[in-house]
Parts: C-alpha cells; structure tokens; sequence
C-alpha cells in the first residue's frame, strides 16, 4: 500500500513556495499536471514548485472490492448517500494512514528550506478530502489549503486529531463545488464548509458553480489561481489578508 512517487513540476527561479494537489478516486497525480503547466505556458507562479502525489493501489469496496489508486476506502457512494451515513462508512484507518503520508511530503519540503506557510495543500474529491483532514489536524501552520468537489473527513471525531494549539486555525481554506455533482452530493460539500468553520478555521470561503458536476471547469479554477496568487505570492509581495 506504498504511495507511488510523485510526478513533481520544478520551479522554473529560485523555490520558494510548493503546492501539493492529490487526485481524486482511480486518477493519478498526472492527471492534474495540466493545471501547473498551463500556469507556465502564462508566465505564472514560477517560484512555486508543484507536487502531485500518486495515491496506492488499494481495494475499493463500491468498486466490488477491485483495487484501485486511492487515499482510503469507500464503501457507499451517490447522491442518495446521507451525510451522518457516509460518516459512519468512512475508513479511519485509511485516512490516517494517507493523512501520515500527507505530514511526510510537508516535512520533505520544509527540509529542503521551505517555510511553512508558503507551502499549500489541496485536492480533488477524495484528494481534496485528505487534504482538508490532514491540513486542519497537521502541526506546523500552512500558507493555504483548498477542496474542489469534496467533504470533511471523520467530521464527528476530528477534534480529537487536532493539536492543542491548532496551529492552521487562521489558514485559509478555498472549498468549492458543482450544484450538479452526481458523486459527491452539493450538500456534502456545503455541510463540510459549515463544519470546517465550527471546528474553529476563521478563513473558509465555500463557493458553488451551477451545471457543474463532479469535475472542475474553467471559473473554478480561476478561482482557485485567485486563492493561490494570495496565499503564496512571489517573494517579496505579501499575501494578502495574512
């Protein structure tokens, strides 16, 4: 169950900030790696190096127990899937184990020099998921964290995961979701939103997309090329609200 290496996109100057995106359910870590290369193609984020980290292959349960990458299992899956439900179907051990992985990659980039807080993690659906959980129960404070099409993780139990001094408390968090998602139910995400808020995060913004469904378009991601812009401007500026 050994993550396989991850595709890394360098930074093209001196590295001074790192974004880790994990994929969603049965993708890979190439199948974002268009977000950053077309961020080169404009000139953008060039101090940033990209890390996309490529989850296990791992038995899926409503996959008929097939393997598959993924960051923990998931036994029920749909729109007619109830919240309270999906949280007692949820794979602890799982995600702690992913969200171990996750603190490994922060370390690797704060030894290599790189500050906490220009370092963001985010994902996909299930890798937005695992980000959010291992963000908010993580030790050191994050410049930024963000969730496309995704849901808080272990939500009736997640205060016991995190430090006393709730490090990522003022860290801002960009969640965001399809109104059509057939995968991971809108309400999902927006209920998440609200959790994520009473556990204490000051900085959540939550924004919905009419006739998306479970996948990102282009608004979105302008959104979400904002957010990093903010979080982890070139060296030099300072990021905006922090």
């Amino acid at each position: 169950m050994t993550p396989r290496a991850p595709f890394i996109v360098p930074a093209l100057k001196k590295h001074t900030a790192t974004v880790i995106m994990a994929h969603g359910l049965g993708d890979s870590g190439a199948g974002w790696m268009g977000l950053a290369q077309n961020w080169r193609r404009r000139g953008m984020f060039d101090e940033v190096a990209f890390i996309f980290p490529n989850a296990p292959m791992i038995p899926i349960t409503v996959n008929f127990g097939m393997s598959m990458p993924g960051w923990y299992d998931i036994t029920k899956l749909g729109r007619d899937l109830d919240f309270e439900e999906s949280i007692r179907s949820q794979d602890e051990e799982g995600i702690l184990r992913s969200r171990d992985y996750f603190n490994v990659l922060i370390k690797e980039q704060i030894d290599q020099g790189i500050k906490p807080s220009r370092i963001v993690l985010g994902g996909f659906s299930q890798g937005g998921a695992i980000s959010v959980f291992a963000s908010i129960t993580n030790k050191e404070k994050l410049g930024g964290v963000f969730g496309l099409s995704c849901y808080l993780l272990l939500s009736d139990r997640i205060k016991n995961q995190i430090p006393e001094d709730f490090p990522n408390k003022k860290t801002p968090f960009f969640l965001a979701h399809g109104l059509d998602d057939e995968v991971v139910n809108y309400e999902f995400g927006k209920t998440s939103s609200e959790l994520v808020k009473q556990l204490g995060v000051e900085d959540v913004t939550f924004k919905s997309y009419p006739d998306l469904g479970h996948s990102a378009d282009p608004t979105e991601i302008q959104d979400l090329e904002q957010f990093l812009n903010k979080t982890i401007p070139a060296e030099g500026e300072t990021a905006a609200g922090l």
